[in-house]
């Protein structure tokens, strides 16, 4: 923990118009110095810098449209609960998934260490996103496998001797999406939360890539930065305001066209 108050969990590298689309179409390592108030209080704090008095327009939604985000807004609700069934299977699909060669002891165990969680309990650091933040990095893990294991075995690059947490930095990129996006409004009060409703009304994962996409373009940034876990905070702001950019592009028209989707890899 730095004087200013922040704390800090660190990961040592081992060598080794909104008219368009009026429906849904469903698709259905060591960790040092941690502490759960790194996601309230750090990493996902310059997430949310923005002034009360600064004037919001507000866009209107047709009944589908409002419908796509009723049901993202739906998942964001949801809490992860170790005690649900289905939340300990998800959680097991994620260790398996990231590391398919190695038996998993319990949803408690130090082994999840290996995968940057803050702790042997990974449902304490899903607190600052739900769900899904869970369901994000799985929907990654099966839908773009190379690029999620280049992430979290930090295989490529000019790495830092001192990474950033691959899980726990996951589920401050879910927070600061629905931050960015505004996503627990009503309805969209920004351009960029009203592009993203475009997105999301023809493709219900549209969130779901849109992390994919996050999470490369930050790492991205990390190594064009050359930093350090110090910097996480940093990084975060240049991924999310060339986030913004990229969205704000003429030519896209999908999530796909974004210019940092080619950085992923299946």
């Amino acid at each position: 923990m730095d004087d200013r108050g922040g704390s800090f969990v660190a990961v040592r590298r081992i060598s080794h118009g909104l008219e368009r689309g009026n429906a849904c179409h469903s698709t259905s390592a060591e960790v040092v110095a941690g502490s759960a108030a790194w996601l309230g209080r750090g990493l996902s704090c310059v997430c949310a810098q923005r002034r009360e008095s600064d004037a919001r327009p507000s866009f209107d939604l047709t009944p589908s449209q409002e419908e796509c985000l009723q049901r993202l807004q739906n998942r964001i609700d949801i809490a992860y609960d170790s005690s649900i069934p289905e939340h300990q299977e998800a959680l097991r699909a994620l260790w398996n998934a990231a590391f398919p060669e190695e038996e998993l002891r319990g949803l408690i165990s130090e082994q999840w260490k290996e995968m940057g969680w803050q702790g042997k309990d990974p449902s304490t650091d899903f607190r600052g996103g739900g769900f899904i933040s869970l369901e994000n990095l799985l929907f990654f893990a099966r839908n773009f496998p190379k690029s999620f294991q280049d992430l979290l075995r930090k295989q490529e690059g000019d790495r830092s001797v001192w990474e950033y947490p691959f899980a726990v930095a996951g589920v401050n990129i879910t927070f600061m999406l629905i931050q960015m996006l505004d996503l627990e409004a009503v309805k969209p009060r920004t351009v960029i939360g009203a592009i993203f409703l475009k997105f999301l009304s023809e493709n219900e994962s549209a969130f779901d890539l849109l992390y994919c996409i996050t999470f490369k373009l930050m790492d991205q940034q990390w190594l064009a930065m050359r930093a350090s876990y110090m910097d996480f905070n940093t990084v975060m702001k240049a991924t999310r305001r060339q986030l913004e950019r990229e969205l704000l592009l003429e030519d896209v028209t999908r999530l796909e066209d974004l210019p940092s989707y080619s950085l992923l890899t299946r």
